[in-house]
């Protein structure tokens, strides 16, 4: 057995080579979309720039779960990151220190998504950090109430927590990004909600409401935003392997979980790729869709 410095050393070591393994395949997957958007263009150069080069994405509840991995694939692709975060200051400043060893630039910056001036000002310091406002807006933030109590049981104050972050929150960073994505630039908005729309199980009365008002508030908004040559779409996927998901549930869940989803239950990596190609020029046509992974759960 290692000692604990071996192991903490050891665990560090495996760290970075797992986040250089996993920026390695995102570049690889941007490359081949950048193929295939070139097919059949001969002249194009083999060093031609990455699919988001220059692009601004701002990215809601951006440094942990599904949002860690989402700014960590939009900067391999060549955006400019702004990684938002509620509280947690070490995990943000500690991607953005992981990406700056990888050359990718990002900045961190705190917001409280259910508070509308301080909406403004974080879409305010994506534009002073980078020089323009976000092209890209991905509304990862989102709160569960790990208890999942019956709808009879549930909170008013929990009730009002979720609709504050999930639906609030993403109602006025899509009312900013409305206003501010700049036009016919490949703007893109990509909100968040969850497949458990899809299945209604008991345990999630509030939550599931909460997702199923960002679908139909994001596809309303798409019919808004198009003629600028924005796009707006909804990402919702079924279990994935975050501290979100995880809280509450015992092994016996899980295994029940793995068996309805291929097998397993699915990584942050699985997910990311599909905001990135929402997020891309190959996905202009693209709009006001919910688009579930979830390996068939739902």
């Amino acid at each position: 057995m290692c000692s604990p410095a071996h192991s903490s050393t050891n665990n560090a070591k495996a760290h970075k080579e797992a986040a250089k393994e996993r920026d390695s395949k995102r570049h690889l997957l941007g490359q081949l979309a950048m193929a295939a958007a070139n097919a059949g263009n001969t002249s194009a150069s083999s060093n031609a720039p990455l699919p988001l080069d220059g692009r601004v994405a701002l990215v809601t509840g951006g440094s942990r779960g599904i949002g860690r991995e989402v700014s960590s694939h939009l900067a391999a692709l060549g955006a400019h990151v702004v990684v938002n975060y509620a509280s947690n200051s070490a995990k943000a400043d500690e991607l953005v220190a992981e990406l700056a060893t990888r050359d990718h630039r990002a900045v961190a910056v705190k917001a409280d998504v259910s508070d509308p001036d301080a909406v403004r000002a974080l879409f305010d310091r994506a534009e002073e950090a980078f020089g323009s406002a976000p092209h890209i807006v991905v509304t990862c933030a989102g709160v569960l109430d790990a208890n999942y109590p019956a709808l009879a049981d549930t909170a008013v104050a929990d009730f009002d927590a979720m609709f504050a972050v999930n639906v609030r929150g993403t109602f006025l960073v899509c009312r900013e990004a409305a206003n501010r994505v700049p036009a016919h630039s490949g703007g893109r908005i990509v909100t968040f909600s969850s497949s458990i729309v899809g299945t209604l199980l008991p345990g999630y009365a509030a939550y599931t409401a909460t997702n199923a008002a960002v679908e139909a508030m994001t596809k309303i908004l798409a019919k808004e935003v198009g003629a600028k040559g924005v796009t707006a779409n909804v990402v919702a996927p079924g279990p994935v392997r975050t501290e979100l998901f995880l809280a509450g549930k015992d092994e016996a869940f899980l295994k029940k979980v793995a068996e309805q989803s291929m097998g397993r239950i699915a990584e942050t990596t699985d997910v990311a790729p599909v905001v990135a190609f929402l997020a891309s020029d190959a996905a202009g046509w693209v709009n006001g869709q919910v688009i579930r992974i979830n390996g068939g759960f739902a």
